[in-house]
């Protein structure tokens, strides 16, 4: 993926450094763009201060094909502080990982978008003062990658703390290291159960909603639409897999026997066609699919294929209108089942909104050859504004102990990219953050609510 220019290649390490003389900082503010000033507003009516300055397209880090790259930092005086590692007078150096590289490339988009972000906060001033200097490293979508990466991150660039990555077996490889360093790893996406243990694991904060409840509202939304279902189930053998079908069982409740066919693969596979021909053939009228982007494009393109009509269910990981369906192709999608609880930006009942196109304008001239609707962004983006609230509210009380504190006593937040209505909190006890989410499917261009939202607090108890 084109990004910003190659430098040079140090071992395992492949670095990227923006150029400096294409950080803004100084820029009049007259230059602000109205789409970035909309969104400032929008901060500033919250009681949160994030000055948004003039974005550059010469300071864009789309598309990155890198395994890792590091935003600089530019001086600033100012009062010494209460400090932890990785942290000066003039900058917080953050670490993070994600899959450039490997079976699920497609999601390094995610880690793209929040190095995006802090550059883009970096252009305009930093936080309260301090530039973030991200080190985003490339896991390969590997368990053992993931630990020796993360384990260079700590002990070798001493970050301050993770920013959250995505992917449920790389942070599980990395959360017994990270918690017994005390070292936050703030706000990772991936909803499997294991990491809402604040008891064990105070260290990790997830920021997802939890795959078993996800899976329950989906057995709920079955029962409900199909009384006589026989339902498929094809999922990938991980704990991401296994959560959402253990929550699917949950929602069934009684009715668990409507499952005619259940099969599993592994993210190795190079395909999952023949298993899609083994549900059909099971007789089944309801298919759910509790895997990846990749394996469900497969699923989608395979159903099509095989003429089959069934209900077709896929997990809130396999929704990205640009990083599952286009592939799959928008016509065979047509009728798709999914859940969200963040905002389409090209859903035309969104895209007005004033947060929307500041995202919208962020994504032109930050990732500009990452197609806008790609919806794998979305999570990334989010993930760094909730780090930079926190960040902020530290003050100059930067230790790792004050922002895990500031991380985890998280009120009625929204996020600029979260759908109105969805429930945004988490107490120290308790590290799940979102509460709720809103059944979803594709008429073939956009994806339409259908009912209520579903309150996803006990409802896979």
């Amino acid at each position: 993926m084109p990004g910003l220019g190659r430098r040079s290649l140090r071992g395992d390490d492949l670095r990227f450094r923006p150029r400096q003389r294409d950080v803004h900082v100084a820029e009049p503010a007259q230059q602000i763009i109205g789409a970035v000033q909309e969104l400032q507003d929008y901060q500033q009516s919250k009681g949160e201060e994030l000055i948004m300055g003039l974005i550059s397209r010469r300071s864009a880090v789309a598309g990155l094909g890198a395994s890792a790259l590091v935003l600089g930092s530019g001086p600033r005086a100012r009062a010494a502080g209460n400090y932890g590692p990785g942290v000066t007078d003039t900058e917080i150096k953050l670490g993070t990982t994600a899959p450039y590289s490997g079976p699920a490339s497609g999601y390094g988009v995610y880690g793209q978008a929040q190095t995006a972000y802090f550059q883009m906060i970096n252009d305009n001033g930093g936080i309260n003062g301090r530039k973030i200097n991200l080190i985003s490293l490339d896991n390969a979508f590997s368990p053992p990658k993931a630990v020796e990466q993360t384990r260079k991150l700590v002990e070798s660039e001493e970050v301050f703390a993770i920013a959250g990555f995505l992917g449920t077996a790389t942070n599980a490889a990395v959360q017994k290291y990270l918690n017994a360093k005390k070292v936050p790893n703030l706000f990772l996406t991936s909803g499997a159960e294991r990491f809402n243990d604040p008891k064990e694991f105070p260290w990790i904060v997830p920021f997802y909603p939890i795959y078993v409840a996800q899976g329950a509202a989906l057995g709920t939304f079955i029962l409900n639409q199909k009384p006589d279902a026989k339902i498929a189930v094809q999922y990938v053998n991980d704990d991401l897999g296994k959560d959402f079908l253990r929550g699917l069982k949950k929602g069934l409740g009684g009715n668990v026997s409507a499952i005619v066919k259940e099969v599993s693969h592994e993210i190795t596979e190079p395909t999952i066609d023949n298993q899609v021909a083994d549900c059909k053939g099971a007789g089944a009228n309801v298919f759910v699919q509790l895997t990846y982007s990749k394996f469900a494009a497969q699923g989608i393109r395979k159903v099509a294929a095989l003429g089959w009509k069934p209900l077709h269910i896929v997990n809130s990981n396999c929704s990205s209108t640009g990083g599952t369906l286009a592939p799959a192709g928008l016509d065979n999608a047509k009728g798709l089942v999914s859940a969200w609880w963040e905002v389409i930006a090209t859903d035309p009942h969104q895209r007005d909104k004033p947060r929307v196109k500041a995202y919208v304008d962020f994504m032109k001239r930050y990732m500009p050859s990452v197609s806008i609707d790609d919806n794998t962004a979305t999570p990334g983006y989010n993930n760094a504004y909730m780090i930079e609230q926190v960040l902020r509210r530290c003050g100059d009380e930067l230790t790792r102990e004050n922002l895990l504190k500031h991380a985890t006593v998280l009120s009625n937040e929204q996020p600029p990219l979260f759908l109105d209505g969805i429930k945004v909190s988490n107490s120290a006890t308790d590290y799940r953050a979102i509460h709720n989410l809103q059944i979803t499917q594709f008429d073939g261009t956009n994806w339409m609510p259908i009912g209520d939202m579903v309150d996803l607090d006990g409802i896979a108890s």
